[in-house]
C-alpha cells in the first residue's frame, strides 16, 4: 500500500516523495491508520523500521486540519540525540507546510528555547528539562492535544517516571497519546496504564527479537586483552563505520584515547560530553570525518545514522534489552550490518546466557587467528624508551645558603655540611638528668 492511500494530506504526500518514500514500513502501515481515526496507540517494533515517521505524520496530519496557535503536540523523549533525530524528522515530512517544531533539552541555555518555544505548535523535549520550563513558567502545555512518549522503556530505565507524572499532570485530559519503543516490557506496560484509554496495540515483530539483517558473532577475550583484540580488528578487517559501546564513561574516554593514538579518527560520546561535544561528534560520524564512535549506552537510543557498517559491545551491556537497542544502531531500515560482542570468560559470561535466553539465539564463539590470546597485556614499565637523554638531578637546588652551605662566610661550600662528631656523654651531666628525683639538684626556692 502507497503513502497516497493513507489519507495523509496532500503537502504531507508532496514531502514523502520528494524523500523518496514510495511504501510504508510495516509499523507505519499498521499505526498510521490507527492514529488518523484519533484511537491511542502502544507500538512496538524493532529499531531503525520507522517509527518516528509513524507517529510524525499522524501528527502533522491532525494540526494541518485546523490552525490554532500555541503548543499543540508534545513529544517526550529519553536523550537530548534521539530529540534532534525527531525533531529533524518532523522537519522533513512538513517541509511543505507552516508548522515549526522547537526542541528543550538540557545542555543549552533557557532563553533561545523560551523563545522557540513560543513560535512553535510541536515540541520535542526531554522530561527533566521540560520539568525546569514548566516550574519557571516559561511557557503553558494546556493546549495540547498530541502526546507521544517515545522509547518509553529507556526513560524508566533512566528514572523519568516521576516526570512523566509531573508533565501530565500539566496537561488535558482529553487529548491522544501514543506510545512507541522498540521493547515493551511490563514497566511499559504499567505507563501505558495511566496515560492511554484502550489503546490498540501494534506489534511487528517480538520486543525480543534483532532485525534479520544483523550477523551477530562473539569473541571470548580477557578483559585486559580487549583493547589489544580490537586494534587488531580494526586493523585486519574491513571496517566502513563502527559504533563501539562501553559500560562506562571513563572506559569510554581511555578507549578513545587509544584508538586516537593509534591514527583512528574517533569521536566519543556521553553524559559528561557538553552538548556542543556532542552535536560535534555525532556530525563527525553521521557525515563520515570520524570511522569510530566511542558511546555508553546514551547513544543506544535514536541515534538514526545510516551506513554503520558494525556495532562492537567493548563491554557487555547489563540488559539483554540493552543489547537489542545497541546492535539495533546497525542495518537501520531494514539493511544488513556486523555486530560483534567483546566477553570476558569470566566476568561477562551470565549477561551473555540472559541475553541469548532474551533474544533465543546462541551466538557463534570466533577467534582472531592473527592475534596473540596469550600474549601479556601490556605494562606501563614496557613504554618505549625516551628519546632524551636522562638529566641529572640536583636535589639541593631550593636550599637557602647559610652557614657551613657555600655562603660567603665560609664553611662547607658543596653539599650537605658535615655531621658533628659524636662523643661519650659527660659523667656529671648524664647523672644529673638520669638520678632519682632525691638525689638530683633541688632548685633553687624548693622546699
Amino acid at each position: 500500500m502507497p503513502f497516497s492511500q493513507l489519507g495523509l494530506h496532500p503537502d504531507l504526500i508532496r514531502a514523502l516523495k520528494a524523500l523518496d518514500f514510495e511504501k510504508p514500513m510495516p509499523i507505519q502501515e499498521a499505526a498510521i491508520p490507527l492514529a488518523l481515526e484519533g484511537r491511542d496507540v502502544m507500538g512496538c517494533a524493532q529499531t531503525g523500521s520507522g517509527k518516528t515517521a509513524a507517529f510524525a505524520l499522524p501528527i502533522l496530519h491532525h494540526l494541518l486540519k485546523e490552525e490554532k496557535p500555541g503548543i499543540r503536540a508534545l513529544v517526550l523523549v529519553p536523550t537530548r540525540e534521539l530529540a534532534a533525530q525527531v525533531e529533524k524528522s518532523f522537519h522533513e515530512c512538513g517541509r511543505f507546510t507552516h508548522l515549526k517544531t522547537a526542541v528543550v533539552i538540557g545542555g543549552v541555555g533557557f532563553s533561545p528555547q523560551v523563545h522557540a518555544a513560543a513560535r512553535c505548535q510541536i515540541l520535542v523535549a526531554t522530561p527533566g528539562r521540560l520539568l525546569d520550563h514548566l516550574r519557571q513558567g516559561s511557557f503553558r502545555l494546556d493546549k495540547v492535544e498530541q502526546l507521544v512518549l517515545d522509547e518509553a522503556d529507556r526513560m524508566l530505565d533512566m528514572g523519568f517516571l516521576p516526570d512523566i507524572r509531573s508533565v501530565l499532570s500539566h496537561l488535558p485530559r482529553e487529548r491522544q497519546t501514543q506510545l512507541f519503543s522498540a521493547t515493551l516490557a511490563p514497566e511499559v506496560e504499567r505507563i501505558a496504564a495511566f496515560t492511554l484509554r484502550n489503546p490498540r496495540r501494534v506489534e511487528i515483530a517480538k520486543p525480543t527479537t534483532v532485525a534479520e539483517g544483523i550477523s551477530q558473532i562473539l569473541y571470548p577475550i580477557e578483559q585486559s586483552r580487549k583493547s589489544a583484540l580490537l586494534a587488531a580488528l580494526l586493523k585486519t578487517t574491513e571496517i566502513k563505520s563502527a559504533l563501539i559501546f562501553t559500560r562506562t564513561k571513563h572506559g569510554a574516554d581511555k578507549l578513545a584515547k587509544r584508538l586516537a593514538g593509534e591514527g583512528h579518527s574517533v569521536g566519543v560520546l556521553h553524559g559528561n560530553r557538553s552538548q556542543h561535544q556532542r552535536t560535534t561528534a555525532m556530525e563527525g560520524f553521521r557525515q563520515g570525518k570520524l570511522r569510530l564512535l566511542v558511546a555508553t549506552d546514551i547513544a543506544a537510543r535514536g541515534i538514526d545514522v545510516r551506513g554503520i557498517s558494525h556495532v562492537i559491545n567493548f563491554d557487555v551491556p547489563r540488559a539483554p534489552e540493552d543489547y537489542v537497542h545497541r546492535v539495533g544502531r546497525t542495518a537501520r531500515a531494514y539493511g544488513v550490518g556486523d555486530a560483534i560482542t567483546f566477553m570476558d570468560p569470566h566476568l561477562e559470561s551470565g549477561e551473555i546466557r540472559d541475553i541469548e535466553r532474551f533474544t533465543g539465539l546462541v551466538f557463534p564463539r570466533a577467534v582472531l587467528p592473527t592475534f596473540a590470546y596469550d600474549a601479556p597485556p601490556p605494562r606501563p614499565a614496557d613504554r618505549a624508551p625516551s628519546s632524551h637523554p636522562p638529566q641529572q638531578r640536583d636535589f639541593n637546588r631550593h636550599r637557602r645558603p647559610g652557614p657551613g652551605r657555600g655562603d660567603r662566610r665560609g664553611g662547607h661550600t658543596q653539599g650537605n655540611p658535615p655531621k658533628k662528631e659524636k662523643r661519650a656523654p659527660d659523667a656529671v651531666s648524664y647523672y644529673q638528668k638520669h638520678a632519682p628525683f632525691s638525689q638530683q639538684q633541688k632548685p633553687r626556692g624548693y622546699f
